[in-house]
């Protein structure tokens, strides 16, 4: 074979190699894309039906959740109401002004007037925290036997807060009631000086300032109970 026959017989060769080779990178980005994580974009609230009362609307709700299978979430978790605005909040009061929504209805919360005159133990979680779902029957029961001595509000953290519907889903698997906030613009956590921990629990007195933040996991109502009394100065 001439030299000429010997460099197109190379040509083919690197051609054909070239051909494989865009063919491969192809299939390669292919499957990247197809695996590549997306985030749920958010949409705007979900519309309430007339008459009968649905679930009002929630900021943040997913697209993939309908309406009125949030509305049955919520119907089902049956959670305590929110705290209702009563005094208004004092000087001390570090949640005066800020405010939330209330996963039970989707009402607002004005937090600083709703708290105030009466000490509080505020659990704030996440729906995918694993010892959150350990610990939230523990407030449940605390909040039980604290009963008029103490409130207790949780409130479902920013990480976590565009799916209320799934923070509805743990207190429902967990059998949780207890009055909850969603802190989807993380003012509570701001204003309350809560590291990005969770869960957090942060005690607060009845002038509404804050008397403890506790970046840990309670693991028994009594050792909550302990320190409340300690840090508040409570006999419950």
């Amino acid at each position: 074979m001439n030299r000429w026959g010997s460099a197109a017989k190379q040509r083919r060769t690197v051609s054909a190699s070239t051909r494989w080779s865009v063919a491969a990178l192809v299939v390669v980005m292919a499957l990247i894309v197809a695996i590549w994580p997306r985030e749920s974009a958010p949409v705007g609230p979900a519309p309430s039906s007339g008459a009968g009362g649905s679930a009002a609307p929630f900021p943040g709700e997913q697209a993939d959740v309908p309406a009125q299978d949030f509305a049955a979430a919520r119907q089902k978790a049956a959670l305590a109401p929110c705290p209702a605005a009563g005094a208004a909040p004092g000087p001390n009061s570090a949640l005066a002004g800020v405010k939330a929504v209330c996963l039970a209805d989707g009402s607002t919360v004005d937090l600083g007037s709703a708290t105030a005159g009466r000490p509080w133990v505020i659990n704030i979680w996440a729906y995918w925290c694993g010892p959150c779902r350990q610990e939230l029957p523990i407030f449940a029961d605390f909040a039980r036997i604290a009963a008029g001595r103490v409130e207790v509000l949780t409130v479902q953290g920013k990480e976590g807060a565009q799916n209320p519907f799934l923070s509805l889903n743990l207190l429902i698997e967990t059998g949780v009631r207890l009055p909850t906030v969603v802190d989807s613009d993380a003012a509570i956590a701001a204003a309350l000086g809560v590291p990005r921990v969770y869960p957090t629990t942060v005690l607060v007195g009845a002038d509404g300032s804050v008397a403890a933040v506790l970046p840990q996991v309670f693991t028994s109502t009594e050792e909550l109970i302990e320190v409340v009394n300690s840090r508040l100065g409570l006999d419950v």
